[in-house]
C-alpha cells in the first residue's frame, strides 16, 4: 500500500466536476494509433491489423473488465477458470496464452517470460485500448509474439468534470468507481478509484475482492516539449475452493496480488523534425497463495501449501524520430530492462514438510530501427529491424515489414511478416527445486509470421468491412519433461513446434444515425507439427491435433441504438465454437462443447443540464442473458446470468 498516497493525493485536491457528454459506440477507430508504430500513425497508413476499444463506451455499457471487452475482438480468445478473479488468460491468432504483451501506457504487465493474468486489469480510468495482431518484437522485445495489447489512462482536456457510479447485483456484487479529469493545454489530468466485491458463483469460498487506483498527468511547458506521469495500482484478494480438476474441496484457500506500475515519457523536438523520446517504466507486483490446513483432520496428502512471488521490472527506452514530412518517419532506439524474481514456497504434507526458493536476475539490451515511409500516392510502408542482447540466452534478431496501398475510390490492401520471440521464465532457466531443474541454455520460443487484408467503406462511410489472412509457425517451444533424458539433466528443453493461421472478418455499420451494428468473424486452424516428449491421453501437445483452448470458430456481433438526450442500449451476442481440452477429472482430452452467449445493457439519462451535460441516471446490465451453461476450463463453471443495477451521478 506504500504507493497508494501517490495516486489519492490528486483526488483530494479536485471537487465539483462535471460529466462530459458521451458516445454509446462500443468500438470507435480514431485518426491516429500509437502501439503499431510507437509514432501517432493514421490508421490508414497501418500494414498492422489493429482494432481499437473505446474506455468510455465500455463503461457505459457497465463492462468492468479489459478481459470482457477484448472477448469481441477478432483473433482473440479469452479463457477464464471459473468464477470473478480466477486465472483469465489471453490466446491472439492460435498463439500460446504468453504470447501476447500487455502494456499500461507503455508498462508491460506481463511476468518476464510473457506470462500475464488479466483478472484484475479493469476498464476504470481507460481512455482507450489498442489490440495489435502480429508479431510486433521489433518494437516491444520479448512476448510481443502474436500481438500487444496497449491500455491508454485517461487524461482530460476543458474544464473539470467527472463522474461516479455505484451498481450492485448477482453473487452478492458490488462495484463502486469515481472518475474526475481535466484541464488546459498546458496541463491534462485524470485521476480514478474503484472498488469491486463479489461472493462468487461457488458454493463456498469464491469471493473476489479488487481495489484500483490509476491517474495520469501530462504537462506541455512549451510547443516542443511534453512530458506525461502515469500509474496504476491494484490489489486483489480471490478465494477458491477447487482443485486441480474443478472438485469443490477447500475451506480456505485463497491468492493475493498487490501491483504497482509507473511510467514517465518525455518527449521533445530538437529541431523541427528531430524528435528525443525517453520512456522509463517500473513494475512491481507481489502476491502469492495461502492453503493452510481446512481443519485438524485435514493431515493426507499434500495438504498445506504457501508461497509468495516478488517481480520487478525496470525499463528505459531512449528513440530518435526523425520526422520527414507527409507522415513518414525514421526512428532510432535503444531499451534497456532489468528484471528480477524472488520466489519462497512451504508445503506440508503426511509424507513431510517441503521447501524451495528461486532468485534470480537478468538483464535485456535492445537496439531497433524503422522506417514508416509514403512513396508514393497511396502508398505506405514500414520496416524494421531490432537486435535484443539478453544475460541468459544471449543474442536474438527480429524484422518486421509491410506495406498498405489505398486506391482512390476502391479499397485498402494490407501485407505484413514478420518474427518475433518470447524469452524463457526465470523458472525454466533457473529452478534447482526438489521436482525440476531449469535449463541454462534455453533459446527463446520464436515465430515467423505473415498475412495479408483489405477494407473497403460502403455507403459513402456509413459501413465498413475487413478481411485479413494470417499464418504463424511457432518453433522451439520450452517443454517440461518428468523424465530427462539423462541423470541430471534439465527438465525443461526447446521441442514442440506447431502452427495456427486463419481468417479475421470485422465490420460495422451505420444503417441510421442512432443506430450502430458491429459483428467480428474469426476462422481458426491450428497444427501440432512435434509434440515433443509429450505423450498419453492428458498430453499438452498431440501430433497432428489442435492446440489447446483456441476456438476454430467464433463470433460476435454488436447492437447499439440511442435516443438523443435519453437512453441507450446496447446488445451483443458472442459465440465460442468447441476447442480441445484435458479433462484432469478424467485425465484424458476431450471437447469442451460450443457456447452462446447474450449480454444486454442500458443506460438512461434521469438529469441533463446544459450543453447535454449528463448529471444522473440508471445503469442496467444483464450478462448471459438467457443462464447458458458452459465452461471455458473443463469443471470450471462460468458465471451464469447475473445482473447489475446501479445509478451515475456528476460529481
Amino acid at each position: 500500500m506504500r504507493h497508494i498516497a501517490t495516486i489519492v493525493l490528486p483526488v483530494l485536491l479536485m471537487a465539483a466536476p462535471e460529466l462530459r457528454a458521451q458516445q454509446p459506440d462500443t468500438v470507435r477507430l480514431p485518426p491516429v494509433v500509437v502501439t503499431a508504430t510507437r509514432v501517432p500513425t493514421r490508421m490508414s497508413a497501418l500494414s498492422a491489423t489493429v482494432t481499437v476499444l473505446d474506455g468510455e463506451a465500455l463503461r457505459s455499457e457497465g463492462i468492468r473488465d479489459v478481459a470482457e471487452a477484448l472477448r469481441r475482438v477478432p483473433g482473440v480468445a479469452v479463457v477464464r477458470n471459473g468464477s470473478y478473479g480466477a486465472l483469465t488468460s489471453l490466446f491472439v491468432r492460435g498463439g500460446e496464452g504468453n504470447y501476447v504483451k500487455v502494456l499500461v501506457d507503455g508498462v508491460p504487465l506481463n511476468a518476464p517470460g510473457g506470462a500475464v493474468d488479466l483478472a484484475d486489469l479493469t476498464t476504470d480510468n481507460v481512455d482507450r485500448i489498442e489490440v495489435v495482431r502480429g508479431p510486433a518484437s521489433v518494437l516491444y522485445g520479448s512476448d510481443a509474439v502474436a500481438g500487444v495489447i496497449q491500455i491508454f489512462t485517461r487524461r482530460g482536456h476543458g474544464r473539470l468534470r467527472g463522474s461516479a457510479r455505484v451498481r450492485g447485483g448477482s453473487y452478492g456484487s458490488l462495484a463502486a468507481d469515481a472518475e474526475v479529469s481535466g484541464g488546459l493545454e498546458a496541463v491534462r489530468y485524470g485521476v480514478g478509484v474503484a472498488r469491486s466485491t463479489t461472493d462468487g458463483i461457488l458454493a463456498f469460498n469464491s469471493a473476489y475482492d479488487r481495489l484500483v487506483l490509476s491517474g495520469s498527468v501530462q504537462a506541455r511547458p512549451d510547443a516542443g516539449t511534453e512530458a506525461t506521469v502515469s500509474v496504476r495500482y491494484t490489489d486483489g484478494e480471490f478465494h477458491f475452493p477447487t482443485d486441480g480438476a474443478g472438485n469443490l474441496v477447500d475451506e480456505n484457500a485463497f491468492q493475493t496480488q498487490e501491483r504497482f506500475m509507473g511510467a514517465l515519457d518525455v518527449g521533445r523536438f530538437l529541431t523541427d523534425r528531430l524528435e528525443a523520446r525517453v520512456l522509463l517504466t517500473l513494475h512491481d507486483a507481489d502476491g502469492g497463495q495461502d492453503d493452510r490446513p481446512d481443519g485438524p483432520a485435514d493431515t493426507l496428502g499434500f495438504f498445506a501449501f504457501r508461497s509468495r512471488e516478488q517481480v520487478k521490472r525496470r525499463g528505459a527506452d531512449a528513440r530518435l524520430n526523425l520526422h520527414l514530412g507527409r507522415g513518414q518517419v525514421v526512428t532510432l532506439g535503444a531499451a534497456l530492462e532489468r528484471q528480477r524474481e524472488q520466489s519462497s514456497n512451504e508445503s506440508d504434507s503426511e509424507f513431510g514438510p517441503s521447501t524451495g526458493a528461486l532468485t534470480a536476475d537478468r538483464v535485456n539490451r535492445g537496439y531497433y530501427v524503422q522506417v514508416h515511409a509514403r512513396p508514393a500516392p497511396g502508398l505506405a510502408v514500414t520496416a524494421g529491424a531490432r537486435v535484443d542482447d539478453n544475460d541468459a540466452f544471449g543474442t536474438f534478431f527480429t524484422y518486421r515489414a509491410g506495406a498498405t496501398y489505398a486506391f482512390a475510390r476502391g479499397p485498402r490492401l494490407r501485407a505484413s511478416v514478420g518474427k518475433a520471440f518470447k524469452e524463457p521464465t526465470f523458472f525454466e532457466n533457473f529452478t534447482e527445486g526438489p521436482f525440476a531443474r531449469g535449463n541454462p541454455e534455453l533459446v527463446p520460443e520464436r515465430t515467423t509470421s505473415w498475412e495479408v487484408g483489405a477494407e473497403h467503406e460502403l455507403a459513402r462511410g456509413r459501413a465498413r468491412l475487413a478481411v485479413t489472412y494470417f499464418s504463424q509457425r511457432f518453433r522451439d517451444l520450452i517443454q517440461f519433461t518428468f523424465a530427462p533424458p539423462a541423470p541430471g539433466a534439465p527438465n525443461y528443453f526447446n521441442v514442440p513446434a506447431a502452427d495456427a493461421s486463419g481468417i479475421e472478418l470485422e465490420g460495422a455499420a451505420h444503417p441510421l444515425p442512432p443506430l450502430r451494428v458491429t459483428a467480428s468473424l474469426t476462422h481458426l486452424v491450428t497444427l501440432v507439427r512435434d509434440a515433443g516428449f509429450a505423450a498419453g491421453p492428458a498430453a499438452e501437445f498431440l501430433e497432428g491435433g489442435r492446440l489447446l483452448r483456441r476456438p476454430t470458430t467464433q463470433y460476435a456481433v454488436g447492437v447499439s441504438y440511442a435516443l438523443p438526450a435519453r437512453a441507450r442500449f446496447t446488445t451483443n451476442v458472442r459465440h465460442v465454437g468447441a476447442r480441445a481440452d484435458v479433462d484432469f477429472a478424467l485425465f484424458r482430452r476431450d471437447t469442451l462443447p460450443a457456447y452462446t452467449a447474450v449480454d444486454v445493457a442500458a443506460e438512461v439519462d434521469l438529469v441533463r443540464g446544459r450543453g447535454g451535460r449528463r448529471f444522473a441516471g440508471i445503469l442496467v446490465r444483464v450478462e448471459n442473458v438467457f443462464d447458458v451453461r458452459y465452461e471455458e476450463v473443463f469443471h470450471f463453471r462460468a458465471p451464469g446470468r447475473a445482473v447489475m443495477v446501479g445509478g451515475r451521478v456528476g460529481l
